[in-house]
């Protein structure tokens, strides 16, 4: 059974025995000296009120409550049923039909509940929202492949989840608990595939490693066994050698020999002349019989070499004492480590020097000097050994770099698919690959001589290789580009401007995704390219500058346009229909115009709107006087009537009546313009025959005017109040479950119902009249 079936069928309570006795607005007037209602019965009928609205509170009866509000004689008894009520679609039909009323604490009531229920609805609507959108990111995050950003997201909506998992259904918690495990098993999984991926390549890696191990092993092997072999093959070729030209050579070394030492004792060398003399002992020892006239030579030198020693005992150890003095200094003294190492070995070749021409052990003194030559010279040069051991653990560093450099060149070429397409590769990976390791290599030297050969024809070798790849595809990339500047250059002769353009805008992107070429054959490729591409903007250049000027005609005319819809606007007031067409007109005027200079098409089409605004504002604001002034027409000739036909059922002089009539129809016929419904209502008005009931007139006139009151939330004057309780209690069984709407539309069929209504006096008419017309201009400002 429906809300308003149980309504009507339950009993009346209590309360409604006042209601029911107020006296109609348009009935007869209560008696001023009828004896009152006791205190006793008064007591009793508010008892009765408040047990019927207990009895409504227990049973959550809201229609009995919906009634105590309305009609319930105390205000507590109308603010406690109001209170009880937690139904929206009663308290919101109860808001409507209690505002405007005299009871302001019973409507705060109302609208304070309504209030509530409808924040407690939002908060629910939010909560299931809520609660649905974290479930569906998490059902979507499962079915997502993984990225980087998987398990940052998984985190984000598994919180966004907690903090309404409470609130979901189980079945929904349990879906999700499904979603989120497997968005964890694709996090496992990837996990798994990760670290599988990153042993792979360590065994590779490893592999690789080995391999090159392998081969370098081999290599030095090889080179080892070769070199001992050829050192072999060398000996015994030298000591056949030296066996058979030993005796031919032995009488003219020594013979060479003898000279030699003369010759030095003839510089004054008597060091290195001792050391050949010793040389030539050497050789005897193993030499045949020697000719007289050699014989002779070498007793000659030993006599020369004799006198030359014992006249440099005497004049060598001043010089030996000056360098060992010299040394001596040395020691500690502020030199660069190579400087001071050339230094220490400069005076030591002088002490040797010196040492040879007395070295027959005659100076007593020449071992003690040594010595402490000695002593000076090992004390001077231990900066230089700190120095050249840093130097040799430098080169040792650079080996190692080299051997890093090495491996992963020859790494990185094993690892690449030389098969694929060359389009395919990264060649400019592999240009500074070559570019990097080459500055990186000449960076680590020095290194030790015979090691660091090896390793730079191991360079020389994988580079080269490298290299070669990359000729070749610099052939192919400068093949691409010469076929991209015979198409630019076969353009210059297009006939089509436009796709001339487009298709050297796409040569220019196309060849931007060429491969590198070397930079001198990129220069001249592209002076090409360029020149040919230039040509054919060059063509399009004219058709640009007519264009420009097409566009700056369009802007005048434009100004022009707008020119003439601003002056429009300061007319727009005069004949509305008139301007409406020139509005269009002017409209699709600028419209026709098309395109306009850049730089100025937005300040063309601001000013144009502004125009239109403008001119649309002006023949609203006129539309709304015709409007306004056809209302008042309306209430005006609806006077008339109201005169002409109060004259008639006043029996007045026919006459007067007759002229009244004349009046009103040439009223109606003067104007102009008339609100919709509004002629066909004045005429069926003036054409009416029957008689009129004044007081019923009055009656239908107050109820306009309260219908009016409640629609804009006007206040009703208190002779009228009784009347709109009585309307809004029957609007409330009426509307009971349906949605109440106020506008214009609502307003303006009043105001055709009020022209329809009979005559009434002009005391009685004009106060209704104003008090109908304030409604009018209050819902009037509010739809404003």
């Amino acid at each position: 059974m429906s809300f308003l079936s149980r309504l009507f069928r339950k009993t009346p309570s209590p309360s409604a025995a006042p209601v029911a006795s107020r006296p109609s607005a348009s009935g007869p007037k209560p008696d001023p000296v009828a004896p009152k209602p006791d205190a006793a019965a008064r007591a009793i009928a508010s008892a009765a009120e408040e047990r019927s609205l207990q009895a409504a509170i227990d049973a959550r009866d809201f229609q009995v409550l919906a009634r105590l509000v309305v009609e319930g004689t105390s205000t507590k008894t109308r603010q406690s049923a109001a209170h009880a009520i937690d139904d929206a679609e009663v308290l919101r039909q109860l808001v409507r039909d209690t505002r405007g009323g005299n009871d302001k604490g019973v409507y705060k009531i109302l609208t304070t509940k309504r209030e509530q229920l409808l924040e407690q609805s939002r908060q629910r609507e939010q909560l299931q929202a809520e609660i649905a959108a974290s479930a569906a990111a998490l059902e979507r995050h499962s079915q997502r492949p993984h990225d980087v950003l998987y398990g940052s997201s998984l985190e984000q909506f598994e919180r966004r989840w907690n903090a309404v998992a409470d609130q979901a259904d189980p079945e929904l918690r349990a879906r999700v608990q499904q979603w989120v495990d497997q968005s964890r098993t694709t996090i496992a999984d990837h996990v798994r595939e990760a670290e599988a991926l990153a042993a792979r390549n360590q065994a590779a890696a490893e592999a690789a490693a080995e391999a090159a191990r392998l081969r370098d092993q081999q290599m030095l092997e090889s080179a080892a066994a070769a070199a001992e072999s050829e050192q072999a093959l060398e000996a015994q070729q030298r000591a056949l050698r030296e066996k058979q030209q030993a005796e031919q050579q032995a009488l003219r070394q020594i013979a060479g020999l003898v000279r030699k030492a003369g010759d030095a004792l003839s510089e004054g060398s008597t060091a290195r002349a001792a050391g050949v003399r010793k040389a030539i002992d050497d050789k005897l020892a193993g030499a045949p019989s020697l000719p007289p006239a050699l014989a002779a030579q070498i007793q000659q030198l030993d006599q020369r070499l004799l006198e030359f020693q014992d006249w440099k005992r005497f004049s060598v150890a001043p010089k030996r004492a000056e360098l060992i003095t010299e040394m001596e200094l040395l020691v500690g003294a502020d030199f660069e480590p190579l400087a001071l190492a050339d230094k220490i070995k400069s005076l030591r070749d002088e002490w040797r020097t010196l040492g040879k021409g007395v070295a027959d052990g005659t100076d007593e003194n020449l071992e003690a000097d040594w010595q402490r030559f000695n002593d000076a010279a090992q004390k001077a040069y231990l900066p230089c050994s700190e120095y050249f051991a840093a130097q040799a653990r430098i080169r040792e560093d650079n080996l190692r770099h080299r051997d890093a450099i090495l491996a992963r060149l020859t790494t990185f070429e094993l690892e690449q698919d030389w098969s694929q397409p060359g389009d395919r590769i990264d060649w400019r990976a592999i240009i500074k690959l070559l570019r990097d390791a080459k500055e990186e290599w000449r960076q680590h030297t020095p290194v030790e001589r015979e090691a660091g050969k090896l390793q730079q024809d191991k360079f020389s070798a994988v580079t080269a290789s490298l290299q070669g790849r990359l000729d070749a595809e610099y052939a192919r990339d400068i093949k691409l580009k010469e076929s991209l500047i015979a198409r630019a250059q076969a353009l210059i002769a297009s006939d089509d401007g436009r796709k001339a353009i487009e298709t050297v805008k796409d040569l220019q992107q196309k060849w931007r995704l060429v491969g590198p070429v070397p930079r001198e054959a990129d220069q001249r490729l592209w002076t090409a390219f360029r020149q040919h591409s230039d040509a054919v903007f060059q063509k399009r250049q004219q058709e640009f500058d007519a264009f420009t000027a097409s566009l700056e005609n369009n802007k005048a005319q434009a100004i022009a346009v707008c020119e003439k819809l601003e002056a429009f606007a300061a007319l727009a007031h005069q004949e509305s229909a008139e301007h409406q067409g020139q509005l269009a007109e002017l409209r699709s005027a600028f419209e026709a115009l098309g395109e306009f200079p850049r730089a100025d098409t937005q300040a063309l089409r601001k000013r144009f709107d502004r125009g239109v605004e403008r001119c649309e504002a002006a023949l609203a604001r006129q539309r709304a006087r015709d409007a306004e002034r056809s209302w008042h027409d309306l209430f005006a000739a609806a006077n008339q009537v109201r005169a002409y036909r109060l004259a008639v059922a006043c029996n007045q002089d026919p006459q007067q009546v007759e002229s009244l009539k004349q009046a009103a129809e040439a009223f109606i016929t003067a104007a102009r313009r008339w609100p919709r419904n509004g002629l066909e209502a004045l005429r069926r008005n003036l054409a009416r025959t029957d008689s009129d009931d004044l007081a019923a007139n009055e009656t239908a006139l107050r109820m306009l005017c309260i219908r009016a009151e409640i629609l804009t939330d006007v206040p009703t004057p208190p002779e009228d109040q009784a009347l709109r309780r009585e309307y809004q209690l029957q609007r409330l069984v009426q509307r009971m479950g349906q949605g109440a709407r106020t506008d214009d539309a609502q307003l303006d069929a009043l105001a055709i119902e009020w022209v329809d209504v009979g005559p009434v006096e002009a005391s009685v008419h004009d106060p209704l009249l104003q008090r109908f017309l304030r409604c009018r201009e209050r819902g009037h400002a509010k739809a404003a």
